[in-house]
């Protein structure tokens, strides 16, 4: 009987909490390739009007939206974001050829920016969203390719990844050789 009691006090407190644990995840489950990757941090796919509500609901604090306006030419995503009272941010990846190091850096800043407040980064599929938080994690966190693109396919990545990996590539050889030139 106290075995039985002990195993039903320990079942009740694991569902509570899991429940209580992650409340953004009840109100943002709807939203298309949704992840919740790390602490204050949300990653997704396109928004709409209508996912506007649970944003606010969720207590998210910041977007970062990575789309092009002319992705979703009927919505102005900045002008129903801030209606809302949520702080909005674009920078605009529009595929490979926009994962340069600058746009990594000013990725960087933008979530260093946000700090702890709940902060939401999207692009039409969060494939954009993982790409660039694999660049940022070798480039400025010191990952290693593989370990980036594991935190970047946590966070969304997909068909970038062939992309984003001889990206790391080319900076890594560049490194070397910067290493291994004598200074003039």
């Amino acid at each position: 009987m106290y075995r039985s009691l002990l195993l039903l006090l320990a079942l009740a407190m694991s569902v509570s909490v899991c429940f209580a644990a992650a409340p953004e995840e009840a109100a943002l489950g709807g939203l298309g390739h949704v992840a919740f990757p790390a602490p204050h941090r949300v990653a997704s796919g396109r928004l709409q009007a209508t996912d506007i509500p649970a944003l606010k609901r969720a207590g998210i604090r910041q977007v970062i939206d990575l789309s092009l306006d002319s992705e979703t030419p009927d919505f102005d995503e900045a002008a129903a974001v801030q209606a809302a009272g949520i702080g909005y941010h674009n920078l605009p990846i529009r595929g490979a050829g926009d994962l340069t190091r600058d746009r990594v850096v000013q990725f960087d800043r933008l979530l260093r920016e946000a700090g702890d407040q709940p902060t939401l980064v999207h692009c039409a599929s969060s494939n954009r969203v993982g790409a660039l938080i694999a660049l940022r994690a070798a480039l400025l966190g010191g990952q290693s390719t593989d370990a980036a693109l594991a935190e970047g396919r946590r966070w969304g990545l997909k068909n970038l990844e062939p992309a984003v990996r001889e990206r790391l590539q080319a900076w890594s050889r560049e490194a070397r050789k910067a290493a291994t030139t004598p200074a003039h």
